[in-house]
């Protein structure tokens, strides 16, 4: 029986082998299938992968603005044709090069020179090659992960642009001389009549006259207004700066608006700094106009009977002028434009109709100048403007 049993198994073992391979060999078909599909579909995406890069090369090739990339070792690895055509150069002089090498080339000099200021920081600089071509340089960092990889730098032409910039600015300078005297002329005969040169007036006439005069007098200041934008955009504004004491310039600032303040009906206070400060070099009219602005604005948005806050004082090595008052304040949506050309918010337009939206941004540009700051803090009913000045290094 033995025998008979260990026959029979001998004889089923062939066949389970059989079945096996038969087995085996319909797996390594279905395995070299799925490969031969992976291998089709990756064919397919690399195909149209390339085809996108394509695309994307020549879109760069042929864009606008001029493109160019900077590895993370400062070398430049890619240059497209605008930039090529920007700079009159071909990529091949500059490529592989390190931004020193670029200082060497005339035409890349004034570039290399921001590029080479640069950390890889997103930044936005006017560079200007001549007169006639000036480029907006934008730079953007390329990263994979948590490591740079370099510096895109796109380059775009804004020659247009700022030759009708110039051109306004020129127009409004034009028009604001040629305002100025018929102005000035107006305003010294109205104030012959009101004051009894002319003859005696009648009160009716008078009333009159007053509200002429008042009209004339906010032409003469929007006209000035405007000559001193133009002075700003022009890069003529600072004409004389000699050491001054500017504890007294705002105090001089102060007693001119005391009629002004008495008149409106509100309190002021003013608190000079703990210890003396040096003589400080600044163009007294720019600096003495700037305090008025910011005066200015406090005393036609503060209601009557409150408290504008004016106050000096010294912080390391630089000077600090607050003025604070509890006015309209500054909508949440439109603090970042307070500074802009022209801005009012839409509070202070329904309050004090009259108004060019210029003095906060002739205030901003003179500090500036001065190599000051000037900025602003909100708190509850409270709108405080600061601006800070260097003061003099010691010997």
């Amino acid at each position: 029986m033995s025998e008979k049993t260990d026959k029979k198994e001998e004889l089923e073992k062939p066949k389970e082998n059989s079945q096996d391979i038969r087995n085996n060999l319909k797996e390594l078909e279905n395995t070299r299938k799925a490969l031969t599909n992976m291998l089709e579909d990756f064919e397919v995406a690399r195909k149209i992968a390339e085809e996108e890069k394509m695309k994307t090369e020549s879109v760069i090739e042929k864009f606008s603005d001029g493109i160019m990339i900077l590895e993370s070792d400062k070398t430049i690895s890619f240059l497209n044709i605008q930039a090529e055509t920007f700079f009159n150069i071909s990529s091949k002089a500059v490529f592989g090069k390190k931004i020193e090498e670029l200082l060497k080339i005339d035409v890349f000099a004034k570039l290399g020179e921001i590029l080479k200021e640069t950390a890889g920081e997103i930044f936005r600089k006017e560079l200007t090659i001549d007169d006639n071509f000036i480029l907006e340089v934008s730079t953007i960092s390329i990263s994979r992960g948590e490591g740079k990889e370099g510096v895109l730098i796109i380059l775009h032409d804004i020659t247009r642009e700022k030759m009708v910039e110039r051109m306004k600015t020129e127009f409004v300078s034009v028009a604001a001389h040629q305002l100025r005297t018929p102005l000035s002329a107006i305003k010294w005969t109205l104030k012959m009549l009101l004051e009894g040169d002319l003859g005696e007036l009648s009160k009716e006439q008078k009333e009159f006259l007053d509200k002429t005069y008042v009209s004339n007098e906010r032409m003469i200041n929007l006209v000035n207004d405007l000559l001193n934008v133009t002075r700003i955009e022009e890069g003529r504004y600072l004409y004389k700066t000699e050491a001054v004491d500017f504890v007294k310039e705002v105090v001089y600032v102060l007693d001119f608006y005391k009629d002004i303040i008495k008149k409106k009906g509100v309190k002021i206070s003013f608190t000079k700094p703990k210890e003396l400060l040096p003589k400080m070099f600044l163009d007294i009219e720019k600096i003495r106009l700037s305090i008025q602005n910011l005066l200015d604005n406090a005393i036609k948005y503060t209601s009557k009977e409150n408290e504008i806050q004016v106050s000096i004082k010294k912080k390391d090595n630089e000077v600090i002028f607050e003025i604070t008052d509890n006015g309209i304040g500054i909508p949440k949506d439109q603090e970042k434009r307070i500074f802009s050309k022209f801005f009012r918010g839409e509070n202070a337009v329904k309050q004090e109709t009259e108004g060019s939206g210029l003095g906060l941004f002739i205030a901003k540009n003179i500090i500036e100048a001065h190599k000051g700051k000037i900025w602003f803090k909100i708190e509850k009913d409270r709108t405080s403007f600061f601006f800070s000045l260097p003061l003099p290094e010691k010997e």
